[in-house]
């Protein structure tokens, strides 16, 4: 930094939260901020609209910083609004820069020519990728299977539709870690668990998990936790306290950092629970 989008005033397009501790597991928050560059002028936006659901993960960033230390893990975040690029999303789906979101038209998104679309890429998608990868790839090279956790927060009320789901887990068919998670919050007396709620992770998942973990057969999950109950601090401690507690046991045993690759691909691997 800089580069053609960023000034040396602008944040950090990727945030690094202890990259040597010690634990084979990887936290990745994709949403993280509601930041624009500053050439980009808010995308014509207020504010008080980039502070809504549509700019961020509203408390996801508060939750994994909380987490990450509870779990003896390093997090990556992302540094940029998910409306100026979003990190979630394959660069080439024209959703990745949306020209509307949530009834909500985006000025500074539409007609985009491709170089513009470039640098956006170039300068906020790639370094927080690039950052994932080489940690990956670095435990790898250790010979290390290591544990990916995707941390999102979803709005309460979606396109009018109120959600009534505490948290959701997001899964495919390698079910290590979201099975006996999605069973321990079910024990939960208090909360409302989804499964593939308020997305599915089938749809396809999303390009984090889907990149970064089912690619290379390495025990994920994705979670999203509803956005009023982590919208301060207590909130997200609160949850992350209880993260913490009900997934520190699901990554203690040894056989889960394995890969795994379906029975299709015609690989040897670890074949999970469906």
């Amino acid at each position: 930094m800089p580069t053609s989008l960023l000034r040396a005033d602008d944040p950090a397009p990727v945030e690094l939260i202890a990259p040597a501790a010690p634990a084979p597991v990887l936290l990745t928050c994709d949403h993280a901020s509601r930041a624009v560059p500053a050439a980009l002028g808010n995308l014509g936006l207020d504010d008080a609209t980039l502070a809504q659901h549509i700019g961020w993960d509203i408390g996801a960033a508060a939750v994994t910083r909380a987490l990450a230390p509870l779990l003896g893990a390093p997090a990556i975040l992302s540094g940029y609004s998910r409306l100026v690029i979003d990190c979630n999303r394959d660069p080439d789906d024209p959703s990745s820069i949306p020209a509307a979101s949530d009834g909500v038209t985006i000025p500074g998104n539409r007609d985009l020519i491709a170089a513009a679309r470039a640098a956006r890429r170039e300068a906020l998608f790639a370094p927080y990728h690039d950052a994932i990868g080489r940690w990956v790839e670095a435990k790898l090279a250790a010979g290390t299977v290591p544990a990916l956790l995707s941390i999102h927060s979803f709005t309460p009320v979606m396109n009018g539709g109120a959600r009534p789901w505490h948290v959701g887990i997001l899964r495919d068919e390698d079910g290590r870690l979201p099975l006996p998670l999605l069973e321990a919050l079910r024990a939960e007396p208090d909360l409302c668990v989804g499964d593939n709620q308020p997305y599915s992770a089938r749809e396809p998942a999303g390009y984090t998990v889907r990149y970064h973990a089912e690619r290379l057969g390495l025990p994920h999950v994705a979670i999203e936790l509803r956005q009023d109950l982590i919208a301060d601090a207590a909130g997200a401690a609160g949850w992350a306290a209880r993260l913490g507690r009900l997934l520190a046991p699901l990554l203690a045993p040894a056989d889960l950092y394995q890969r795994w690759m379906p029975a299709a691909s015609g690989k040897e691997g670890v074949r999970p629970p469906q």
